[in-house]
């Protein structure tokens, strides 16, 4: 059954998650009073649906529908999720709170985005308070993970509980803080870079793009894998964090930064800030610098998730959760119809995928294939646990056939079928379809080798009884065309 999830206030942020819940499957109605919202709304998942579904080797859930509603008491209707992202003014939200709580539901979650107010601040005269907590995202709210969750004594530890669940199934991290501050945690540190680069920059130290470098080029690629704490544990070397601390905790106490204090905004500081930043960014417009920022996540997240660490390894738990609740997750026996070609891939083309034609690279039609025989192989027994045990097919003959264009974005299903298969060989013939369109076909033989000799030996009777249970099952079927055709042979 699809969950519904109401977005109050569609700027960025809250069009951010409507993006995050809509491509994860979720109906997502909307309330903002601005005209522009729908167009505004548009254009963000315009650029979600171009880089979200690519971080995962899956395909998302079907996406849900987006619905835009008069008020607020028509949008929270049926929602098990309300997220509030209006402007940032404690009244207005009590007042938008006040309005969403005379209409939910007793269970729906109430989320805030807030960056800076205590939920128990947003709490005050609440009519439930225990429904209301800080949630708070960061932007792309489609892309990045973080979800800050603070909570006070007065919150619903049901609901709560809830929530989290929630966030996890849309590939997020609930970073649970119970003991609220202003501002939370990550803008905290954000705030204290903010005012030592603005000194940097009025005190003529460094141009916006110097400081820029200084982050994009050195340690912040350090924390987006590791974050501090552990980024610098590494710096101890092998005698680790005291090490660190008793070289570099004198250091705290030099007059190296300014960060208890704040040069005044005056118009000439904002006008040389944003003189450099127009240098430095002008020739892009906003739309631009958010599909390149995109590109460069999707890059950064897809790398972390083949080492299954940092936000990668989200993603990597997510994808399996996918699996496991798809037929991409069954076993050989809970095929019901061994005859058929089976679904061994079903997912997005990533923006990683494509070429300066701006279609799938060849290279990729190769990986896509690679994979669904990977998956085929798990399918009948030849999984990690049965590799460790010193067997695994190896490819001895590849022929793939690019039939069509594919690009960013498309959904891809892989087919597969054993042509022949038992004893020591298996022989595939793959099909890529994106819908009914045929993109391309790859052909493999494969043989089963014993890794202690790598030498060719046959496989464990149960793995070559499941083998020959499809390759007689789809004996009967039509040779498909193009099966041992040579390169450049065609209709």
């Amino acid at each position: 059954m699809t969950q519904t999830a109401a977005i109050i206030g569609g700027g960025v942020i809250g069009g951010g998650w409507a993006a995050r819940f809509l491509l994860n499957g979720w109906d997502v109605r909307v309330f903002d009073p601005d005209p522009e919202a729908q167009r505004k709304i548009g254009e963000v998942l315009a650029n979600a649906r171009r880089s979200l579904p690519g971080l995962l080797d899956v395909a998302l859930p079907p996406e849900g529908t987006l619905s835009f509603h008069e008020t607020i008491a028509d949008a929270v209707k049926g929602a098990t999720w309300i997220q509030e992202s209006v402007p940032e003014r404690l009244d207005v939200k009590h007042a938008a709170f006040a309005e969403i709580q005379a209409s939910c539901a007793a269970a729906a979650v109430i989320g805030s985005s807030t960056s800076g107010f205590k939920p128990s601040e947003l709490q005050q005269n609440a009519r439930e308070p225990g429904q209301i907590m800080v949630c708070h995202p960061f932007n792309p709210v489609y892309l990045l993970p973080l979800v800050e969750v603070v909570t006070t004594a007065q919150s619903d530890a049901g609901i709560v509980n809830i929530a989290k669940g929630i966030l996890v199934d849309l590939g997020m991290h609930p970073l649970h803080l119970k003991k609220e501050i202003d501002a939370h945690v990550a803008d905290r540190f954000l705030e204290a870079v903010w005012r030592e680069a603005l000194w940097l920059v009025k005190d003529g130290i460094a141009t916006t793009e110097e400081i820029d470098d200084a982050i994009r080029y050195g340690f912040g690629i350090r924390w987006a894998q590791m974050g501090l704490f552990e980024t610098y544990r590494v710096a101890g070397g092998e005698a680790g964090m005291k090490h660190f601390m008793a070289q570099f905790g004198p250091a705290l106490k030099w007059p190296w930064t300014k960060l208890m204090d704040v040069p005044e905004f005056t118009d000439e500081l904002v006008d040389l800030i944003a003189g450099q930043s127009d240098a430095q960014s002008g020739h892009h417009s906003i739309r631009e610098l958010e599909r390149i920022r995109d590109n460069n996540l999707v890059a950064m997240m897809r790398a972390l998730k083949a080492q299954n660490w940092g936000a990668g390894a989200l993603l990597d738990a997510q994808e399996k959760s996918i699996r496991a609740r798809s037929v991409l997750g069954q076993s050989a026996v809970e095929v019901s119809d061994p005859s058929a070609p089976v679904l061994t891939i079903h997912r997005a083309v990533p923006l990683d995928w494509t070429d300066y034609n701006g279609h799938m690279n060849e290279a990729k039609y190769l990986q896509a294939f690679g994979d669904a025989t990977d998956r085929f192989m798990e399918l009948i027994g030849c999984d990690a646990e049965y590799i460790a045990s010193g067997g695994s097919y190896f490819t001895a003959e590849t022929h793939i056939r690019h039939l069509d264009e594919v690009h960013a974005g498309a959904i891809i299903d892989v087919r597969t079928r054993v042509l022949s298969g038992g004893g020591k060989k298996m022989h595939l013939w793959h099909e890529m379809y994106e819908g009914d369109r045929l993109l391309a076909t790859g052909e493999h033989f494969l043989l089963h080798v014993s890794l202690e000799t790598r030498r060719p030996s046959d496989a464990s009777p149960e793995i070559d009884q499941a083998l020959r249970r499809f390759a007689e099952a789809q004996a009967t079927l039509p040779m498909p065309e193009g099966v041992g055709r040579s390169v450049g042979a065609r209709p």
